[in-house]
């Protein structure tokens, strides 16, 4: 039996879930525009926990989201999942965002793009098939009328950063889902367990975030 607490803050939604042999047993989640995930994180962790009955040591590995997406969110997320990993001494899973955003939608064909808002017209995103299987890596591009062109079958958008792109890809082929806006833990209980049954696990001393790009802090003159 794999007890699994699955982490998610690479967006706003601060997302805690603990699943049991990849069934989601309990939810915890918030979406918040001024991204509170410090303050919110491990209290929903603990009160995830409560709700099943359990303690910190009847987990049996820990799952974290590990981008792309905030900056902010992904190094609270991870900086939480490895210390608890290190107490514990239990393994580090590590879950590709756009594959959790991604896995929330249920296609019979054409091709999943999940998309996280990065600024003005630039999102993350990657290519899923229907069943999951990453087509095209993540990758950070500015959306334009010309953007996926190349791709001769219905794309389905969704994600906080599909929402900005309908004004520039009007054409028919794309289908938008509003209704799924952020990754969620819930996703993760799945794809982290399949991780763990492969022992597809992180070094928690080493392991850092996927942020795709650098981060840059800019100057306020």
């Amino acid at each position: 039996m794999a007890v699994i607490l699955n982490i998610e803050t690479s967006t706003k939604n601060c997302s805690v879930g603990i699943a049991q042999d990849g069934k989601l047993l309990h939810l915890r989640e918030f979406a918040d525009e001024g991204y509170a995930h410090a303050e919110k994180l491990h209290i929903f962790i603990a009160e995830s926990l409560a709700a099943v009955s359990l303690t910190p040591k009847d987990l049996t590995a820990i799952a974290v989201s590990k981008g792309p997406g905030s900056y902010t969110g992904l190094r609270i997320g991870v900086s939480a999942a490895k210390g608890l990993c290190y107490v514990l001494n239990i393994p580090l899973i590590s879950v590709d965002t756009l594959a959790v955003l991604a896995a929330a939608l249920t296609i019979d064909g054409g091709v999943k793009i999940p998309m996280i808002d990065a600024r003005r017209m630039e999102v993350y995103h990657a290519i899923f098939s229907p069943s999951g299987e990453m087509l095209q890596d993540a990758k950070a591009e500015i959306i334009t009328g010309e953007s996926f062109s190349i791709l001769d079958l219905p794309i389905h958008l969704l994600g906080d950063g599909a929402e900005k792109c309908a004004a520039v890809l009007p054409n028919g082929k794309f289908v938008f889902h509003p209704e799924i806006q952020y990754p969620s833990a819930r996703e993760m209980a799945s794809l982290s367990f399949d991780k763990y049954k492969k022992s597809d696990t992180e070094n928690v001393a080493y392991f850092e975030p996927f942020y795709l790009k650098d981060f840059l802090i800019q100057s306020k003159s």
